[in-house]
Parts: C-alpha cells; structure tokens; sequence
C-alpha cells in the first residue's frame, strides 16, 4: 500500500540545513533576524523621517549602488508597495504614449495588462512566447519604452536584459528584476530602470519597491511630473524621487524591511559582490539542472540552457509522480514552498535558489526528491 505523502519520514542526512525554498518570499538569513532583534530597541517603532531610519534607507541606496556597479547619474529609489504599485507608478510616471512588452509568463503580462488598461496610453506592443522561452525586443519608433523582466518568476525563465539594437537614446528600458536582482549577473548601461522588490534575492519582506534609474529615466520622471498629468501622490515617481533624495518614503514603510533588505545587501558585499551571489547561484542551478538531466523521471521545464533561470528553478516530473504529493511530503519534513506557480499548472516544482540558499542545501534536496518519489510510487 502508498503510504500517505505526510507519514514519509526522511533519514536525517536527507534534510537540509534550512528547508526554505520559497520563490517568495524567500528564505531570511538567520543573522539578519538576529541583528535586528539587536537593532530594534532603537529603530523599531521610530519615526521614518529621522536620521535612525534615515541612515538605514542610505544605506539600502548606496549599497544597491555599489552591488550594481552603476554607472555615474544612476539613482536609486524607493517607495513603498512592492513591484505590482510600481507597475501602476511606472504607467503613469515612466511611459508617456506607448510601451512594448514581452510577455512570457504571469508576471510579464500583468504588466502589460497595466498599460493595455490604462486610459491615458496607446495600446500597448506586446510580443508574446509559450512560458518556457521567451522572445526578444525589437526597436520600434512607435514606443517610447521597451518592458520586459530579467527573469520570469512564474516559469523559471531568464533573459539577459539588453537594450534593442536601434533603440533611440531617449527610449527607455524598464526592466521587471524582482526575482533577478542580485542573483544574476547583467550590464546596468543597458537598463533605464532596473526595478524590484527585496523578498527574493535580497531575503526581506514584500512591501516595498527600488529602482536603479539612469539620467534619462530621471529625466522622464521629472518631465512627466511638470507636465500637469494628474497621478496619485502615493504613485507618484517624482515624489518618490524627491523623498528619496531625503533617504525616505513618501508614507511610512515597513521598518523590519529597510532593516532586512540592508543587512542583506552588506552581506552580499562582504561576501564578494554580485559576481560572488552570482556564482552561487549558478552553482545551486548546475546541481538542480545536472540532477534533472540525469534523472529518469525529471527534466528541467525550460529546454535551452541559457534561459533557465538561475534564482527561481521550474522541474517538470513524468505522470507517473504526483508532484503535489511530493510537495507535500517535502512539507511534511519541514522542506517547504516547492511547489509550482498555481496558475501555470504543471506537474512540477519550483525551487527558489537564490543567494541565501546553500547549494549544499540544493544537494540535499535533490536525494531528498529521488528518495521519496521511490516511496510514493
């Protein structure tokens, strides 16, 4: 008789160190709740306009700036309510007529979705693949924007964020890094405005946007904002933009984040920058990819190499698994939030695979799934 997924006890040495996997939000680092539990005498529950919250914010913008590389005139800023506001924030501060879109999966067509909807834009450009690839952006006159995320969080697919060949100077590229900064590698020169949120790579809480943006990108904010286009204070990049400045929101954020999202960062730099979580990453990704390959009832979901996603792994499982059940099972044993995005609906898990995650962890996970899955038949 199948056993049940919950009374599949795994051998201790098939446990990880720390059973998070979560594509988000993603695991937080032990010493980071540690060094806030130590801060929070003095920070949590303080004003967010004095300079104990303050020195934290500084410290989030000259670290992402740092962790980045960016080039002179980039600025980074931030505002509260994570990457789905900024979409709003970015169709009424960021696109003046019309934006294209490449849509490859859930994230890439909500955005799209924004500007299609929005009165004040032209309908948008939007050139659309299957989920388990993606398309490329080409340069057209008609836009004024090119949109399209560093790596798919819903499938587990990355592109490599370029500006189209042609594209004029005072197009901007707006580019969806939520899942992808931090983790993978990229040019900022090539990017406008390089937004995200800090509950994946970055080990936070969700709540709260940051976006690299390069002198043209600031430019367009300012432009926009004097040009009596009416937009909502609380989306509003120019505002966003000046209280940034201040090395602050415009409302009050979540202060356990900002606290989060800079011990992270620092960490990051201490460790070796983002070619250090890069390279973690893509270790994490051989072993996850390699163990798939070689499996004779998994394969990775995304067929060409260079565009599986080294932070967020999508694996297809033969009919012959139940891949909810073997979610469950790694549940069960304290391996957590494998399974798929619901709405892709495939038998499939995801592993979030970003810096925070041991890859010796990932290991483990694999002989995990291969020692199950010959127990639940």
């Amino acid at each position: 008789m199948t056993p049940k997924p919950s009374e599949l006890v795994l051998p201790p040495d098939l446990i990880p160190s720390d059973g998070r996997f979560g594509s988000g939000p993603s695991k937080v680092r032990a010493e980071a709740v540690a060094a806030l539990v130590d801060a929070a005498p003095g920070y949590l529950g303080t004003s967010h306009r004095r300079d104990g919250v303050r020195s934290v914010v500084r410290r989030v913008r000259e670290g992402i700036s740092a962790l980045f590389q960016l080039p002179d005139g980039y600025e980074v800023l931030l505002s509260n309510g994570g990457t789905t506001v900024f979409w709003d924030s970015a169709a009424f501060g960021l696109i003046e007529t019309r934006s294209q879109h490449l849509v490859f999966g859930e994230f890439s067509s909500k955005f799209a979705s924004v500007t299609r909807n929005a009165p004040h834009l032209e309908e948008p450009e939007v050139i659309e693949t299957g989920p388990s690839t993606h398309p490329l952006p080409h340069a057209s006159a008609a836009v004024d924007a090119y949109c399209f995320p560093h790596n798919e969080t819903s499938t587990g697919v990355m592109l490599d964020p370029r500006r189209p060949e042609g594209a004029t100077p005072d197009q901007l590229v707006l580019v969806d890094a939520t899942s992808g900064a931090g983790g993978l590698r990229f040019d900022p020169a090539q990017t406008d405005v390089y937004y995200f949120a800090p509950q994946k790579c970055f080990g936070g809480d969700g709540g709260l946007w940051l976006a690299a943006c390069s002198p043209a990108a600031i430019g367009r904010i300012e432009r926009i904002g004097a040009s009596g286009r009416w937009v909502p204070p609380s989306l509003d990049l120019a505002i966003a933009l000046e209280q940034s400045r201040l090395e602050q929101t415009y409302n009050t954020p979540a202060l356990a984040t900002v606290f989060l999202l800079a011990h992270q960062i620092e960490w990051m730099l201490h460790e070796g920058g983002i070619e250090w979580c890069a390279s973690r990453c893509d270790r994490s990704a051989e072993i996850l990819y390699g163990w798939a390959e070689a499996s004779s009832f998994a394969t990775p979901f995304v067929e060409k190499p260079d565009e599986r996603s080294h932070v967020t792994a999508t694996i297809d499982f033969d009919e012959a698994v139940d891949a909810p059940a073997l979610a469950r099972a790694l549940r069960a044993n304290g391996i957590v939030d494998t399974e798929p995005y619901r709405k892709l609906g495939r038998n499939q898990l995801r592993v979030g695979i970003f810096p925070a995650v041991e890859p010796e962890d990932v290991a483990t996970l694999t002989h995990a799934i291969d020692w199950l899955v010959e127990r639940l038949g």
